[in-house]
């Protein structure tokens, strides 16, 4: 299966211009001497990361991109020109490799960074460069080097400011539509949402963050099991992470549940499985509104759970405010602590 946020793509570096055999040839100058110029160098290939392009979808259409070669040289000692370098717009959070030598080129995680990925032909030596005492009418040049060619994997990581975990059904697409203008897929069926989004939730005119709706992950999922690491690695990319869990399979399976994401995010990067990630329990709406706080307490106290907790109805909106205002105030000022802000 393939997704928009992978690509494959062949890039080809210009070729260096061939170095020129020519003679001076004026009147009253019968014996001028070489004159031949070099070549120009082969234009390189950049990847350029870029702030208005979201997806490598793209690069399904075109796969081949071929950067302009250097002109031969020319008499009179003139070199030729240089070729273009090719710039290739690819979006922020882009992992570039070579896939035939699996190293990685780089990361293009800035606006604007540029990532050399093919480097063009030196160009060729003209006649003159071999003039000498002994061999005054050199004949000979050096053709143009051709520019490198790679077969390279794009691998978009989301850049978000928070990435939604959890089971599947666990309510993730609904929180989405409750909080934002968004509206992905929702059913009571597992693997409802088979890409990752991004969605702005905006708390004010000139507040708001960026939310990532990541599909639903299942036991052993960092060994590519269900959807797998397909989209571990988006949430290697967001400065927090929201655990959403479906509370309505029961208290016992709701701790169970928070086990199992814990669990392949560990599994899958130690950085991952330390991320700063807060815990969501979603479908309070099937509980009496006085029980929310009780059952929170349970729960957390179960898990031995010390970041913040919060207790929603994805479906009503209930409890979903004080949420994104935790949120964004974390996001602002990470240092403040928000104990006193979970009260029910």
């Amino acid at each position: 299966m393939k997704f928009v946020d992978e690509a494959i793509l062949r890039v080809e570096a210009g070729k260096g211009g061939d170095g020129c055999v020519s003679f001076r040839r004026e009147k009253y100058v019968p014996f001028g001497g070489p004159d031949g110029g070099d070549g120009g160098s082969g234009g390189d290939v950049f990847l350029v990361g870029r702030e208005d392009v979201s997806t490598l979808a793209d690069f399904r259409v075109q796969r081949r991109y071929k950067a302009k070669s250097g002109r031969g040289g020319a008499g009179k000692q003139r070199t030729g020109a240089s070729g273009d370098d090719l710039n290739i717009s690819v979006p922020t959070g882009t992992v570039v490799s070579d896939l035939d030598t699996e190293e990685i080129l780089g990361d293009l995680s800035d606006v604007g960074q540029r990532l050399c990925v093919a480097q063009g032909g030196r160009g060729g030596a003209g006649n003159i460069r071999f003039k000498s005492s002994v061999n005054r009418t050199p004949r000979k040049s050096i053709p143009g080097e051709p520019g490198e060619k790679r077969r390279l994997g794009l691998e978009l990581k989301l850049i978000a400011d928070v990435g939604l975990v959890g089971l599947p059904n666990a309510g993730k697409s609904t929180l989405i539509r409750a909080v934002s203008d968004a509206q992905p897929k929702v059913a009571d069926y597992p693997f409802t949402t088979l890409h990752p989004s991004l969605c702005v939730v905006r708390i004010e005119t000139d507040r708001s963050f960026v939310m990532a709706d990541i599909p639903g992950l299942i036991e052993g999922a960092a060994d590519g099991v269900g959807l797998g690491i397909q989209f571990l690695r988006h949430l290697q990319r967001t400065r927090l992470l929201v655990h959403v869990v479906d509370i309505a399979v029961g208290e016992n399976d709701s701790v169970k549940a928070v086990r199992t994401i814990e669990s392949e995010l560990m599994r899958y990067s130690d950085a991952l499985g330390k991320q700063t990630r807060w815990l969501v329990l979603n479908k309070m709406d099937l509980l009496p509104r006085d029980e929310w706080g009780s059952t929170v307490d349970r729960i957390t106290k179960a898990l031995g759970w010390e970041e913040p907790a919060f207790g929603i109805s994805a479906v009503t909106g209930e409890g979903t405010d004080l949420m994104t205002q935790a949120i964004i105030t974390y996001l602002e000022e990470p240092i403040v602590h928000l104990e006193e802000s979970m009260e029910f």
